[in-house]
């Protein structure tokens, strides 16, 4: 008899695990099966039933005629203590009698029905679908696995209990559940196979959920189960999540069937359970939280510091009237010693267990490369690089970062470095020292004098890294809000006269401020009142400053001015200079050093804003309460779930590695330790939610007007505005789909009104995750559909289109820091000069640039970080590309995201086409990179383009 077909239902860990036991004595396998038997609450004792355990290992090759079963033998035989070889058989059936009396399993307390199935019964095949982990293929044998193996032998390892959608209409109740283990069938790939057949009586009606108890000792992915069999098709269940073992929570999980319903809309038998599960997801507020649990709850931003190894990192809490601030996901540690209001650190940290990082993900990024970057190669740099204060002596010093690299000490698993940095370890030299060569940003490889130039310098405040901070000049002069007692006058130092020798021969000033002709970077009320302690700080100096721009007939802008300005403080006199191109040598060289300057304020605004809390801080508390108030069923909760994949557990690494005390953005970026609090600063003035969507945004920057004539209903100040031109078809398209998506549920205002859990939602991101700005009037109330597709089409954009923006650029337009420095470290040489310094100027102007410049160390590990930040995952998923299973349940919604995916399609050819354009300088010209940076789709790595459904990384 050939055995051999039936091998593929033999677990591949099993074989593994037998193949290895071959010269194990059969005592082993004698605790193995004791022990299963005695976790499976069997009755038998093997160690007393010898005829048993012989029976058990023994061929059975005479089966009964009467019997359905077929033996279902290992490729590998068990070797008993005589050497013979023995094959143990598992068996099962393979078709179940019409009239065969089953037992299932709704359990009410101890109670558990039987139900006669009759004629009129239906067969249903479950299959379902687990996604092997590294893991799992990288388990040592030891006893829990070689447990797990026997429970797959013999069809254990998954117990599946179906929940009718309806109760019975007789008593009330819910339906009894009907209960069967699912054993393994296949494993094919990173795909592992189970299936169950049920035999479902005729009054059980539409399945609505199902729960899934773990047999194994250790937690899987479930992808999927698919139910087949019912007349009318196919039910699918996506789970995509991690089913922990039974040994470690008794408690079953919980899924819905893929089709979504409205609170109101919901079947009765499935009531209850809906509740149940948020109930299950908020949790209480009480203990530390533990990996593997999936409760969402809320705290302020506490973490940051620890000060009992360190006071030096002792850091405020972000979160209160002190220091408003959006909220986190709590996680529960206790307090430190030295400060009660400080939450201690750990070298993990909390993210409910379905946010953390698919493994792929987490072998391109996440964990593996980050913590990579900043535990082997920064302390590496700085072994290399031994004065943490040395700047580059020459700029081709800076050039050899791209040329020759830097010798850094030998580094462990030199192949791994190159897989995991590509970009970085672009060369080994030998098996002595390990090469850091940096490889050449696009910016500098089209035109290597591109960070120089001033119109570049303007090009990037409309189609760069940060195109969020230009505004438009609306009031004229200049002049500052903060208070005159404190910070000095209030005038600007840029006058008229200054900016009419500037467009001379174009217009007056005042002209040009009526003809919406003057733009600005302003950061100065911003700045000033951090100037003086920022100062305090080793390595990093502030000034507050504003830039003026021109915008030309061409369409560009023309840097006209830069004011830097110094508060009153340690007994000198408010100080403030304004700095214009030249054509003088000195002059020409104070512009250059001014330029450093803003550069650096762009670079922390960009970061700690632009980025970090307008996408990535922002957006934690919308995944928290959505966790906490919408169903898995509910259709809102099912179109953003997309946009929040990732986002918490990258927000955990960014407080381990990032934004913490002493992280990246405190020992990079100008700031210092008071980054985070700056970031507080202008989330408290400035943040607003109506203004995350991008026409409002516009508006409210004064970079746009309505005008309902005009593409997308707004007339751009600045036609040729890449970011802006591109970002309102991608807001376009995206509302589109929205609305489609809101309508098809929502057909009138009365159902989002009603509708309980939409509005504990968006109750509970006001009052609790933004609790600082609850009682702002701006807020948006959730009356109509309109409101709702507003509202929707916001926290998308933000997730999607807005994070794209401002970080897929990052090592592009930063990867050659000249052009984004992180910090200045040198004050103006004209601010309180001294013969020394005015020598060292007049005869080394380049010194005191490079001098200015961040130093070495923090130059090459902000460069290594960007690299990673600016990495697309093989698996990410782009926004358009892949539908969700539960949309395809409604013809409509999956006609409306074909429609989508359609228009994201032709807008790729849209921007090719409008960078072909030799029209639009701002994104075509000699040297000019093209701006693709809201580009939907692109391939992994570090590409310029791509828009993720989420804020991944």
């Amino acid at each position: 008899m050939n055995y051999r077909p039936y091998e593929k239902h033999v677990p591949l860990s099993l074989s593994l695990s037998l193949s290895l036991s071959l010269s194990l004595s059969s005592s082993i396998y004698h605790s193995l099966l004791t022990t299963y038997f005695h976790t499976t609450n069997s009755s038998f004792n093997l160690s007393r039933s010898p005829l048993l355990l012989a029976t058990m290992l023994k061929p059975q090759l005479h089966q009964s005629h009467l019997s359905t079963k077929i033996p279902f033998l290992l490729p590998k035989p068990f070797i008993h203590g005589s050497g013979h070889a023995s094959f143990p058989v598992y068996s099962r059936s393979l078709s179940t009698k019409a009239n065969k009396e089953v037992r299932v399993g709704h359990k009410h307390g101890s109670i558990k029905s039987i139900a006669s199935v009759t004629q009129q019964s239906t067969d249903v095949k479950a299959v379902v679908t687990v996604k092997q982990t590294v893991v799992d293929f990288w388990t040592e044998i030891g006893i829990e696995r070689g447990l797990d193996d026997l429970k797959d032998l013999f069809g254990k390892t998954l117990l599946l209990e179906l929940v009718s959608a309806e109760l019975d209409s007789k008593t009330g109740l819910e339906k009894p559940s009907i209960r069967k283990y699912a054993h393994k069938i296949d494993h094919e790939g990173e795909d592992i196979k189970y299936e169950a057949d049920f035999v479902v009586p005729p009054d059980f009606g539409e399945i609505g959920a199902i729960f899934v108890e773990n047999e194994h000792h250790k937690e899987m992915y479930l992808h999927d189960v698919v139910f087949d069999g019912f007349p009318t098709g196919p039910v699918h269940v996506t789970c995509d999540s991690w089913i922990h073992s039974k040994f470690d929570n008794k408690k079953k999980r919980l899924f819905f069937t893929n089709k979504s319903y409205l609170p109101s809309e919901t079947p009765n038998g499935l009531t209850k359970l809906r509740e149940e599960e948020l109930e299950t997801l908020r949790g209480n507020d009480n203990g530390e939280r533990k990996n593997g649990e999936r409760i969402y709850d809320y705290d302020v931003y506490n973490d940051l510091g620890n000060p009992d190894s360190d006071p030096e990192t002792a850091r405020p809490v972000l979160g209160g009237k002190e220091h408003p601030y959006p909220r986190r996901c709590r996680t529960g540690r206790p307090r430190t010693e030295s400060d009660p209001l400080t939450e201690t650190r750990s070298s993990s940290f909390y993210v409910p267990r379905d946010e953390e990082f698919s493994e792929i993900k987490m072998g391109t990024f996440s964990a593996k490369t980050l913590k990579s970057v900043l535990h082997a190669l920064v302390p590496s740099l700085s072994t290399a690089i031994v004065d943490s204060e040395l700047g580059f002596p020459f700029f081709s010093s800076i050039d050899a970062l791209f040329n020759e690299g830097i010798n850094l000490p030998p580094l462990k698993k030199q192949g791994f470095w190159k897989d995991l940095l590509p970009n970085l370890f672009r060369a080994i030299t030998d098996g002595t020292k390990d090469v850091l060569k940096f490889e050449t940003p696009d910016t500098m490889e089209r035109d290597r004098f591109f960070w120089f130039r001033d119109e570049e310098f303007a090009r990037q405040t409309l189609s760069g890294l940060n195109p969020c901070s230009i505004k438009m000049v609306t009031e004229w002069p200049l002049r500052s809000k903060l208070d005159p007692e404190i910070y000095g006058p209030q005038e600007s130092a840029i006058t008229t006269e200054m900016v009419e020798q500037e467009i001379k021969g174009f217009m007056t000033c005042g002209q040009a401020v009526k003809d919406q002709k003057l733009f600005i970077l302003d950061y100065h009320d911003l700045f000033l009142p951090f100037v003086s302690k920022i100062r305090e700080l080793k390595g990093t100096t502030l000034y507050g400053s504003r830039t003026l721009f021109f915008l030309t007939h061409e369409g560009t802008l023309r840097p006209l001015a830069i004011e830097l300005t110094r508060p009153p403080m340690d007994g000198k006199p408010q100080w403030k200079q304004v700095f214009r191109p030249a054509w003088h040598s000195t002059g020409v060289w104070l512009w250059r050093l001014a330029k450093a300057h803003v550069l650096a304020h762009e670079s922390g605004y960009h970061q700690l804003i632009s980025h970090w809390l307008r996408t990535h801080c922002c957006t934690e508390p919308y995944i928290i309460a959505a966790n906490r108030q919408l169903s898995e069923m509910h259709p809102i909760y099912r179109l953003l779930h997309p946009h929040f994949r990732y986002t918490m557990e990258i927000n955990a690494l960014a407080r381990q590695y990032l934004i913490n005390a002493k992280g990246i953005i405190e020992t990079s970026f100008f700031p210092g330790k008071y980054s985070m609090e700056l970031s507080s600063v202008v989330y408290d003035q400035e943040w607003r939610f109506d203004y995350e969507a991008l026409p409002k945004d516009l508006i409210n920057r004064g970079m746009a007007v309505e005008d309902p004539s005009a593409p997308h209903g707004l007339k751009l100040m600045v036609e040729d505005y890449p970011y802006a031109n591109d970002g309102l078809v991608l807001w376009d398209i995206i509302k589109e789909w929205v609305s489609d998506y809101v309508n098809h549920y929502y057909p009138d205002s009365s159902l989002i009104v009603s509708d309980n859990e939409l509005q504990a939602w968006w109750t509970e991101v006001r009052t609790e995750g933004h609790a600082d700005k609850k009682d702002e009037p701006w807020w948006p109330v959730l009356k109509t559909p309109q409101d709702l597709i507003e509202t929707m089409t916001t926290i998308i954009w933000i997730a999607s289109g807005h994070h794209a923006a401002v970080n897929f650029g990052q090592y592009t337009y930063a990867g050659y820091f000249p052009n984004r420095p992180t910090t200045a470290r040198m004050n103006m040489p004209t601010e309180d000069p001294n013969d020394e310094l005015l020598k060292l100027f007049w005869e080394k102007p380049e010194v005191i640039l490079l001098t200015t410049f961040p130093s070495q160390i923090q130059a090459t590990t902000v460069m290594a970080i960007l690299d990673v930040l600016s990495n697309h995952s093989p698996d990410e998923e782009y926004l358009g590309q892949q539908i969700e299973p539960s949309w395809t349940e409604e013809p409509a919604i999956n006609a409306a995201f074909v429609k989508f995916n359609g228009r994201l399609k032709e807008f790729e050819g849209i921007i090719d086409e409008r960078n072909a354009d030799i029209k639009l300088k701002n994104r075509n010209g000699v040297g000019v990179v093209p701006y693709e940076l809201l580009k939907p789709f692109s391939d992994p790595g570090v590409t310029g383009k791509g828009v993720p459904c989420s804020i991944s990384i």
